[in-house]
Order: C-alpha cells, then structure tokens, then sequence
C-alpha cells in the first residue's frame, strides 16, 4: 500500500471510532469532538479508561499494535461496565465492533473509579504475559535480536549452532514492513510449515538513523537474501524459490568483503 493510501485507511478508521465511541465520550464528561480529532481521541480515551497516554504512541508501531488494540477494545468496554468473559470476548472477535452496540444500546455507566488490577490469577498471567510480549518484541524488532549460526560458511569465526545477538542500532533498526505477523519470529510459525504473516497490506520501506553510517569491510553482518528466498535450510535443490516481502525474506550472516567504492 502507498502512503496515499495508508492515510485514506487511517482517516477510514478515525470515522469508525467517532461512530463507534462518542457517546462514550459524552458519558464520561468529555465532548463529542474529542472522539473525532485524529490522535488526541487516542489520547483522551486513555484518560478515559485511566491508562497511561504513552499508550497511545504504541498504537503506531507495527506488530505491537496488533496487540494493543483488543487490549484497549477490553478496557474500554469494562470502563463502562461490561466487564462479563463474554463482553470480553465478543469486543475481541468482533475486532471492537461490538462496542458500536454498547455504544448506542445499552444504558452507559462511566466507571472511572474501577479497580486497574486484574480479578483472578489468570487474568493477571494473561496480563504479565501480554506486556513481557509488547517488551520483547520493541527490543527484539528495533535494538537487538537473536540469531543461531545454521552453516559452516564462517566456521573459523563462527560455529553452526552458534547463539549470538546482532545490534539494529548500529545502522538502523528497519521498520517492519508486514503489518500483520506474529511478534517475535521470522517468516514461518516454529514446529509448522505455516507462514507467521500476511502478505498484505504492507508499510513502505523505511529505516531508522542509526549510530554509525557505513559499513567497514571484514566487518560480520546480517542481512535479508536479496533475491527471491529459498523454502527452508538444508532440504535437495530444486525447489523453486518462495516471494516474501523484504522483511521476511531468510536471514543471511556473511563476512563483508566488497563495499563501494
């Protein structure tokens, strides 16, 4: 998808949340043009439901926000005391639709007091596990991530089954281009043949600054196979190749040798 639009589809979004919300807004003392400014809606729901408004800063950051989104849906519909397993399910497989029914049929009751801590020992593990997840996946998608050696083509630096974390700080974490995929690994589901993503839609190619500006020859580096993947390691050739968006395209670790210039 192109710039254009991305912008038409967030716009898309800001209506469904106006239709869906102002009268929760208006219930909970705030103005019905609050739910329709784009981000400062964001901003003013997390007051709303009593969560921090750095919240709302996670809500743009792909993969993250896959997450972060049915959290809010759930906070939002027990701000307003629909806070049943079946209300919580429903706002989820709905994908948040089902706040539109709350919204204009039910008698609203804004709960600001409302206890933030979870009810039972499940909810709490649900909790806990949800943030270590969000954490994780910032720090593995734009500071360090893990990698195993798979080959010998480096065995005098570095071993097959070598562990070894690789920084993205050094020239620029890229911003991950599919935007629905699973946190915290590649291009396949572990122990399935499954893809962890959807092809579409996809972000245009951006990368962030990064602390140093080129690379220096001899230096060990990672990096996406350029041309169209292979399947998996280690299987007879002949197979033909496998079209992957950039970022999901096998990770290769090479010794830099040729550089411009």
């Amino acid at each position: 998808m192109t710039l254009y639009q991305w912008f038409v589809f967030f716009l898309f979004i800001q209506i469904v949340h106006f239709l869906g919300t102002w009268k929760l807004y208006e219930a909970a003392g705030r103005k019905k043009w609050e739910a329709a400014i784009p981000v400062y809606n964001a901003i003013v729901l997390m007051k709303i439901i009593s969560r921090p408004t750095w919240w709302t800063l996670l809500l743009f950051i792909p993969i993250i926000n896959l997450i972060m989104f049915p959290v809010i849906w759930v906070e939002t519909l027990r701000t307003f005391g629909k806070r049943s397993q079946l209300d919580t399910i429903l706002g989820i497989v709905t994908c948040g639709l089902y706040i539109f029914y709350v919204n204009y049929t039910q008698k609203l009751e804004y709960n600001k007091e409302r206890s933030l801590h979870p009810k039972n020992k499940t909810a709490d593990t649900v909790s806990s596990l949800l943030f270590a997840i969000i954490v994780a996946t910032l720090v593995h998608t734009y500071f360090v991530q893990p990698y195993t050696i798979p080959t010998s083509s480096l065995e005098k630096s570095l071993l097959i089954g070598d562990f070894l974390f690789v920084s993205k700080v050094n020239y620029g974490a890229r911003v991950p281009m599919t935007t629905v995929a699973l946190p915290m690994v590649h291009d396949s589901i572990p122990s399935t043949k499954r893809k962890s993503y959807l092809s579409y839609p996809l972000l245009p190619y951006l990368r962030l600054p990064g602390i140093e500006d080129h690379i220096k020859r001899t230096d060990i580096v990672v990096f996406n196979w350029p041309v169209d993947t292979v399947h998996y390691f280690f299987e007879p050739k002949g197979k033909p190749g496998v079209i992957k968006p950039i970022d999901k395209k096998s990770n290769y670790v090479k010794r830099c040798l040729g550089i411009p210039g």
